[in-house]
């Protein structure tokens, strides 16, 4: 497989698990839930395991940046759609400014191998 598949594969597999685990955070109470407190464990350990991945490839700067930044979008609609969490006006227009940072970087970076 090529080297830049493999790599964004893994970047975006280390987003959905930090994001899942970001879930089970919410779920585990306050670490008094045992089986999200456990989820919870296993999906960030995941995440993290993906990302050490993409290290191979990545600066870590440019890999960390697009990870934390749609990791917080991503996790900010399932706020939205799972537990009702709404965002004002502001909280979209910085999560649009992430987005759109995430793109620059891996659009017109040169740091960022294509």
């Amino acid at each position: 497989m090529n080297g830049v598949v493999t790599t964004y594969a893994a970047l975006i597999a280390a987003i959905v698990c930090e994001v899942i685990g970001t879930s089970f955070l919410q779920q585990s109470q306050q670490f008094t839930r045992l089986v999200p407190t456990v989820l919870m464990a296993v999906f960030y350990g995941a995440a993290f395991f993906l990302l050490s991945i993409t290290l191979k490839t990545l600066p870590v700067g440019v890999a960390y940046a697009i990870w934390s930044g749609l990791g917080i979008v991503l996790i900010s609609v399932v706020g939205y759609v799972f537990f009702r969490q709404t965002l004002d006006l502001a909280a979209m227009i910085g999560l649009g400014l992430i987005i759109a940072g995430v793109v620059v970087v891996n659009v017109f970076s040169k740091t960022v191998g294509h």
